[in-house]
């Protein structure tokens, strides 16, 4: 009996779909919560610290809102990936949405850097302290304690599912942790030596890593695929 083949008709490059294996369903579905648990926390964040930093008028507490808007909409467009992944898209399509997401993903780590340069621009120009706020400190400390986990889980998702995206998008994730870091050493470091330039200088030397990534993402390029 001659063996029976069969091919792929339904469009070019083989872009059929079909259910993703259970160890791949797995993983997709606990980086959709991680990712959907991401963006309901910065969309919380986003919520209180511009209230807030306007009731306030702190324009670094207003700023950490502006900055979780930015990381909601980069969370916003993996879900979506993800999704097109557990609908079984496979092949040219699912990297033609993994490219979308990468280079999406790309221009808010530019967007990232560029609020950076004009917050601690700002705050470096009328020697302003950062805000002590409670408010503020609050939510510094959450996200110090919760993002860092996040993220290191989303690097083992991304790592499982071959997906650069995840992984760029969980790089995004620890940014938010390191802001959180700089704006504590900065009322820490203002309250103990009145160093009120230590918080923008400080996220300062984040801005060349995010505008290295922010290109390799819009490029497509990827220069750490050992991760």
């Amino acid at each position: 009996m001659s063996e029976i083949k069969t091919t792929c008709t339904t469009c070019d490059g083989c872009e059929s779909t079909s259910p993703p294996s259970a160890t791949a369903k797995r993983w997709v579905l606990i980086a959709v919560g991680l990712v959907a648990g991401t963006m309901l926390d910065n969309i919380a964040e986003a919520f209180i610290a511009t209230v807030w930093g306007r009731k306030a008028e702190s324009i670094a507490l207003f700023g950490f809102g502006l900055d979780s808007i930015i990381e909601c909409a980069a969370a916003s467009i993996m879900l979506w990936r993800l999704v097109v992944q557990l609908r079984g898209a496979k092949g040219e399509a699912l990297e033609r949405s993994e490219r979308t997401v990468r280079r999406f993903i790309g221009g808010t780590f530019l967007a990232l850097a560029a609020y950076l340069l004009v917050q601690a621009g700002l705050n470096l120009w009328r020697h302003e302290a950062p805000s002590a706020s409670r408010v503020g400190i609050a939510l510094a400390v959450a996200s110090l304690i919760i993002m860092p986990t996040v993220s290191f889980a989303k690097l083992r998702a991304a790592r499982e599912l071959g997906s650069k995206a995840l992984r760029a998008e969980a790089k995004e994730t620890l940014v938010c942790s390191y802001l959180s870091f700089t704006l504590l050493v900065g009322l820490g470091a203002n309250a103990v030596a009145g160093w009120w330039w230590a918080d923008p200088v400080a996220a300062l030397v984040m801005v060349p890593w995010l505008i290295k990534e922010g290109r390799e993402g819009i490029r497509g390029k990827e220069c750490c695929d050992d991760d």
